[in-house]
């Protein structure tokens, strides 16, 4: 069966990414910038965790001297050499591409050697007032003193001759960047030119005052990752919460999962720094002159709009965010939001308005990632105050998120909001709240089934939909979720509208692909069209396979992580893969089945991954609403054809542009434009 590594497949993700860094044609050159920044942040991660396991099992099988269940040196290996090639053209972009279009847009990023004399007073002053407190010298000595490199900090390796006698030495100095901004404005050296500095060379400009009794030889800068997956040995016993903060700690001390370095640096010095830190060739990346490129998200626009994408305002969903009771409006019919091209306005009044309806008696909601400053936490601690009853299921063990979800569930128990957390070996990725409100016709129950999660800062770059609904086959089922989910109480009827995992879920995604292949044989019309961050998981790649030889066409749209190969004679002709990669991030899913001329729909937060369908509780929701399909359906079909941002999924054209004679279409423009559309058709109508 035709399979790419999950990793490797993420690579190839990520070289999407830089892709965009090199599209003059449709990105200005900050935005070119800042998917440097983006592919950068995603390697680093990438390392932290995947690379990290890796070399576990690497470990693991040296020390057992066992032969893994798969040959994890050689998938480590030709990771690595990916990556290396990766950054060769990362470099190439950044320095031949990018800066010297920054110069022609009067940004000139200097060099430390081609400074004007007021500059150089200016970076002078400049490490004595800022800097100097953060830049203590560490020296090296060969396994004798080692000192502790901070994961993902940046440092200065410094070779050294001792003035009195004449001996090599070897130092290190951090370049504090996580206290002072990486990026420097200088004086100008002509006024309608911006000029600018890494932080990286104002030190090694000053580096001299540092070492008063050494000649400074040269300099490099390099950074260490380390390893970042949690490891909790049991979480079936003892206290959840204590062991993730344990680990937590344990996380900025991990061993090392990679050593970037400047790929100028002589090999002698590498081969120093290895043996200091007890490295391998396996822990080695080169990079260019500059690490931490993530950095450059901050980078300065100087007011240049143009040099920007046109901004995307969200459209107002005006049905519901006018004063009129936001449950007045969802009782009448169902609501589609599509953020961020609709605002996230209407999500956060829905816990706004619970807040402070006198009807109210019950909010809940399940909380995976959500923002720093959150309204919508705000207002469920408003609620608390007016004597409603407030659930919130947090999970503790949402990667990178752990030490902000363990905050908030401070936050909100000391707010008096009922908390409960992480289940042992499962996480709970659900995206659900729900309302219930005690009227004099009974109590009413409101949901909000969502593929994103309750996040006032993503819900603006990326791309979900949610759903807002009265139907009592979905809020009665939702209920049950959160019986499952906040009193472990296993619902005694099975679930029959709600796909929900750990219950339902992968059985019956496998029957409806399993009914489409039933369809095709029986000569019917079948087809199924699935969009998803990631498809990983054998079995279901293995079955999408078997659809395709039995005739079934299916269209895939996967932003990262893609196993299953399109287009392979015999075995998967009948699948077209695409990944579209543009402005906002693709975080939907949308799960749509032929079902012989009656179209079935759904939306999920889970993807097609062994820890979505196995260890995790995740929702899939079906819609119901003809006006919302025929949306969906909509916008699906703009992103199946756009033409300037989707790349080729297949293993003939991986990664290439589709490129074709139609009309073009940008699909995350065209969807914006669409609701623009949709919104004055409605006003339009209104009146």
């Amino acid at each position: 069966m035709p399979y790419v590594n999950r990793d490797i497949s993420w690579l190839h993700f990520n070289y999407r990414v830089l892709q965009e860094a090199k599209d003059k044609k449709s990105n200005p050159l900050l935005e070119r910038l800042k998917f440097l920044a983006i592919y950068s942040n995603n390697l680093s991660e990438f390392f932290k965790v995947r690379v990290a396991h890796h070399k576990s099992l690497v470990g693991l099988r040296k020390k057992l001297k066992k032969q893994h269940h798969f040959d994890s040196e050689k998938i480590l290996q030709q990771l690595l050499k990916m990556v290396n090639e990766q950054q060769l053209e990362f470099t190439e972009i950044f320095e031949n591409q990018i800066v010297p279009e920054l110069r022609e847009n009067n940004i000139d990023l200097k060099k430390r050697l081609k400074l004007t004399e007021k500059q150089y007073r200016f970076i002078e002053d400049y490490f004595k007032n800022h800097l100097l407190p953060y830049v203590q010298p560490m020296l090296l000595v060969d396994r004798k003193i080692k000192p502790f490199l901070n994961s993902a900090a940046l440092y200065l390796a410094v070779e050294l001759e001792d003035k009195k006698n004449g001996e090599i030495n070897y130092a290190l100095v951090q370049i504090p960047s996580d206290k002072i901004h990486r990026i420097v404005i200088l004086p100008k050296s002509n006024p309608e030119v911006h000029d600018i500095i890494f932080l990286d060379d104002i030190i090694r400009h000053n580096i001299k005052d540092i070492f008063p009794g050494y000649n400074i030889i040269q300099s490099y800068s390099i950074k260490l990752t380390r390893d970042a997956d949690l490891y909790i040995d049991d979480e079936f016993s003892g206290d959840l919460v204590e062991k993730l903060k344990k680990s937590l700690k344990k996380r900025k001390v991990g061993p090392p999962a990679r050593l970037v370095y400047d790929r100028q640096m002589p090999k002698p010095f590498l081969k120093y720094l290895m043996d200091v830190f007890e490295l391998d060739n396996l822990d080695i990346i080169p990079e260019g002159r500059y690490h931490n490129n993530f950095d450059l998200f901050k980078f300065p626009d100087f007011g240049m709009n143009d040099l920007k994408l046109e901004s995307l305002p969200p459209l107002p969903i005006r049905e519901l965010e006018t004063d009129e009771l936001i449950f007045d409006k969802i009782k009448k019919r169902d609501y589609l939001v599509n953020v961020p091209y609709q605002s996230y306005e209407s999500v956060i009044r829905f816990f706004e308005d619970a807040a402070e309806d006198d009807s109210v008696t019950h909010i809940k909601i399940v909380q995976y990632r959500v923002a720093g400053k959150s309204r919508i936490m705000n207002a469920l601690k408003k609620a608390v105050k007016k004597g409603k009853h407030v659930s919130a299921f947090i999970e503790l063990k949402a990667r990178f998120d752990e030490e902000a979800n363990l905050s908030w569930t401070r936050e909100l128990k000391k707010a008096g909001v009922h908390v409960t957390t992480s289940f042992p070996g499962i996480k709970v990725h659900v995206k659900l709240a729900l309302i219930i409100r005690k009227t004099a016709e009974g109590n009413e129950k409101y949901a909000y089934l969502s593929t994103g999660n309750f996040h006032e800062g993503t819900a603006k770059i990326y791309s979900d939909f949610g759903l807002f609904t009265y139907d009592k086959r979905l809020t009665e089922e939702a209920v049950k979720v959160f019986s499952f989910l906040e009193n472990k109480i296993i619902p005694r009827e099975e679930f029959k509208h709600l796909l929900v995992g750990q219950f339902n879920m992968r059985q019956e995604l496998t029957r409806l692909i399993k009914q489409e292949i039933v369809n095709a044989k029986e000569g019917k019309d079948a087809y199924i069209i699935l969009k998803m961050n990631s498809i990983q998981e054998p079995n279901m790649i293995k079955l999408l396979y078997e659809a395709s030889q039995a005739g079934v066409k299916i269209d895939l749209i996967i932003r990262g992580i893609c196993s299953l190969v399109a287009g392979v004679k015999d075995i998967s002709e009948n699948i077209n893969a695409i990944s579209i990669l543009d402005r906002y991030l693709e975080h939907a899913r949308v799960f749509i089945f032929g079902n012989n001329g009656n179209e079935l729909m759904y939306l999920s937060s889970a993807d097609f991954m062994g820890r979505n369908l196995y260890r995790r509780v995740e929702t899939v929701f079906p819609i119901y609403d003809q006006n919302i399909k025929n949306t969906i359906r909509d916008i699906i079909d703009i992103q199946l054809k756009d033409n300037i941002k989707a790349r080729y999924l297949d293993f003939k054209r991986l990664n290439q542009y589709v490129c074709n004679d139609s009309f073009a279409i940008q699909s995350q423009n065209e969807t914006y434009y669409y609701f623009k559309r949709l919104a004055k058709q409605r006003q339009e109508s209104i009146y």
